[in-house]
C-alpha cells in the first residue's frame, strides 16, 4: 500500500489549492516543495520591480467566497511582496503547511505497474510512494542559464532575477542587465533611478504597453459585490480574465478610425491592449497596424532617435509575451542608462571587470542575469520520470506530448497542472490552474468511487490532441516569433509551439465534455 493517496510537487498557487481541495475530498496528501515557504513564482522571483501582469482582482483565487471578501488588494497590478503575503495568508487560513515538506526537491519518479504507485525520490535522500502524483511545478520555474563565456571570471557581484537574494545594495553602482523580457524590463525600470550607471544588453526588443498601475481601493467594493458573476464570465473568455473595452475585429474598423480604437485600448493598458482585437493573431495586416502603432508610441517616449530605433520590435505583436510597462522606455532618457544591442554588438565574454561586447569592454560592479526560463517542460525535464525503460524526458525530446495538457501516455496516474498543450501561459494562470485542480480532483474522486486505481491517456487520443494543438497554432501568427512559447530561448530545445491557443473557454468546454463522457480518451482500470 502506498504511503499517500496523492503526492503533489510544488507549493505555489496550484499546489496549495490542489492540497486544499484533495484534503476536503478525504484524500491523504503530501506536498513536496523545494523552497522554504509557499508561493512558488512569488517566493523565488524577488527581483526589484517584480509584479504580476494580470490585474490583481483577476489574479487571485475564486474557490472560497470568504477569502475573496476578506483580502484587499492595494494595487491594480500587485507587486511580489503583496503576492507572497497573499500566498502565505492562504496557507495560514487553510492550515496548509502541516502537509507540506519544505526545502526538499523531487529528483525522480518511478512507476511500479504491479503495485500501481509512484516511488518519489527527493533531495534529502528520502523515498515516498503515492498512488497518484500531481506536478504543480509551474510553467516558468526552471531558470534558463545561458553559457556565456567567463561568468565565473567576473570579479564583481552576479545575480539572477530568478533567485534574487535579500539585501542587494545597488546604490551608486555600475550595473549591467542581460535580458529584456518581462523580468528584465521590470528590473531595469525599478533600478534605473538608484544605480550609478545602467548598461542594458538587449538581444530582442520587446513590445511593452502601459500598466496604468495605481490603487484599487475605489474599485474593490464593486468587484467584491459581483465576484461570482465576474468569475463565471472570466472562465469562459479566451484569456481567463475580462477587459473593460469591447472585443472587436480590427480588420472591420476603417483605417480612419484605427488610431481612435487603439488610443482607447492604450488608455486602458495592460494585456487588454491586444486581447480585445480578435484578429490580431490571425490577420497579418491587422497585426501590423497594431505593431506599428506601438512602435510609434515607443518613438514618442524615447528622446534619442537612434536609441528609439534599437527599442523597436520587428516581430508580430503578441506572438511573444506582451510586457506591461511602468515607465520602461522613459528609462532610456536618463543620462546614466546605455543600451547595447547585442545583435549588432554581440557579447563576446564576461571579463573580470565587466562584459565585452562588440569589441568594447563595459566595466561593471554588478551583473544581473534576466535570461528567462525553460518554460512549460523544464520542471518535468529536470526530474527523472520513469516507467520501466521509458522516460518522459526521452518521450518529449522532440516536443511535449500530452492529452489535454493533463497527462502523457505511458505515464499512468501522473497529472500536470497547466501543463504543455493547455491554455496555461496564454491565460490568466490562476483561472487555468483552478480549473485543472478541480478537474483532477473530480477524476480522482470518480476513480475512488468506482473502485478503480489507474488512469492513463490512450495514445490515439493524445496524438489527436497534439495534432489539434499544432493545427490551431499554425492558424495563427504565433509560431513566427522565436519565443519561449516555442522553446526558442533554450539552445538545442526542439522548437514546437507548446500552449493551447484555443482559449480558456474553448478548453473548458472540451475538457468538461471529456469528463462527462466518462473520461473519454483515458483508459481506466
Amino acid at each position: 500500500m502506498a504511503d499517500h493517496d496523492v503526492l503533489v510537487i510544488g507549493a505555489g498557487f496550484a499546489g496549495m489549492y490542489q492540497l486544499h481541495l484533495l484534503r476536503q475530498r478525504g484524500f491523504d496528501v503530501v506536498v513536496i516543495e523545494a523552497g522554504d515557504d509557499v508561493g512558488g513564482t512569488w517566493f523565488w522571483n524577488r527581483y526589484p520591480g517584480a509584479r504580476c501582469d494580470i490585474e490583481s482582482i483577476e489574479y487571485s483565487y475564486s474557490f472560497d467566497v470568504d477569502l475573496e471578501q476578506e483580502w484587499t488588494w492595494t494595487e491594480r497590478y500587485a507587486a511580489q511582496p503583496e503576492l507572497l503575503r497573499y500566498a502565505r495568508h492562504v496557507a495560514d487560513r487553510f492550515d496548509l503547511r502541516r502537509d507540506i515538506v519544505f526545502g526538499t526537491r523531487v529528483e525522480a519518479l518511478d512507476w511500479d505497474e504491479v503495485a500501481r504507485h509512484w516511488t518519489v525520490s527527493t533531495s534529502d535522500g528520502t523515498t515516498r510512494t503515492a498512488s497518484y502524483v500531481v506536478a504543480a511545478t509551474g510553467c516558468l520555474s526552471v531558470p534558463s542559464r545561458p553559457g556565456i563565456v567567463g561568468l565565473d571570471d567576473f570579479g564583481g557581484e552576479l545575480y539572477w532575477t530568478s533567485s534574487w537574494p535579500d539585501g542587494v545594495d545597488l546604490a551608486g553602482k555600475r550595473v549591467g542587465v542581460i535580458g529584456t523580457g518581462s523580468s528584465g524590463l521590470q528590473t531595469i525600470t525599478a533600478i534605473a533611478p538608484a544605480v550609478g550607471s545602467l548598461t542594458v544588453f538587449q538581444r530582442t526588443a520587446c513590445y511593452a504597453v502601459p500598466a496604468h498601475n495605481g490603487p484599487v481601493a475605489d474599485l474593490l467594493p464593486t468587484v467584491k459585490a459581483d465576484y461570482p458573476a465576474r468569475r463565471a464570465v472570466s472562465r469562459m473568455t479566451p484569456s481567463g480574465y475580462q477587459c473593460p473595452v469591447e472585443t472587436t475585429s480590427l480588420s472591420e474598423i476603417p483605417a480612419s478610425e484605427t488610431s481612435a480604437a487603439l488610443d482607447k485600448r492604450w488608455d486602458v493598458g495592460g494585456l487588454c491592449f491586444t486581447d480585445t482585437f480578435d484578429d490580431v493573431l490571425i490577420d497579418p495586416a491587422a497585426n501590423e497596424r497594431v505593431s506599428a502603432y506601438v512602435r510609434e508610441r515607443i518613438r514618442a517616449k524615447v528622446e534619442d532617435p537612434a536609441v528609439a530605433e534599437k527599442l523597436l520590435p520587428t516581430f508580430p505583436i503578441a506572438t511573444k509575451r506582451l510586457c506591461v510597462d511602468t515607465g520602461y522606455y522613459e528609462v532610456y532618457n536618463q543620462d546614466n542608462v546605455t543600451l547595447v544591442d547585442i545583435t549588432e554588438e554581440p557579447i563576446e565574454r564576461v571579463t573580470a571587470r565587466g562584459i565585452r561586447a562588440g569589441g568594447a569592454e563595459h566595466e561593471l560592479d554588478l551583473i544581473i542575469m534576466a535570461t528567462g526560463f525553460d518554460a512549460m517542460t523544464g520542471a518535468l525535464d529536470a526530474m527523472e520520470v520513469r516507467n520501466a525503460d521509458r522516460t518522459l524526458r526521452a518521450k518529449w525530446e522532440h516536443g511535449p506530448r500530452t492529452y489535454l495538457g493533463l497527462m502523457s501516455a505511458g505515464f499512468p496516474n501522473l497529472f500536470t497542472i497547466c501543463g504543455p498543450q493547455s491554455p496555461s501561459v496564454l491565460s490568466n494562470v490562476i483561472t487555468s490552474l483552478e480549473y485543472h485542480v478541480v478537474w483532477i480532483t473530480d477524476a480522482l474522486t470518480s476513480l475512488r468511487d468506482r473502485g478503480l486505481s489507474r488512469i492513463e491517456p490512450l495514445t490515439e487520443n493524445e496524438d489527436n490532441w497534439v495534432q489539434a494543438n499544432n493545427d490551431l497554432a499554425d492558424l495563427t501568427l504565433m509560431p513566427q516569433a522565436a519565443s519561449w512559447y516555442m522553446g526558442a530561448n533554450i539552445p538545442g530545445k526542439q522548437r514546437v509551439f507548446m500552449p493551447f491557443v484555443g482559449g480558456v473557454g474553448m478548453y473548458k468546454q472540451i475538457a468538461d465534455g471529456v469528463a462527462a463522457a466518462g473520461y473519454y480518451g483515458f483508459e481506466l482500470s
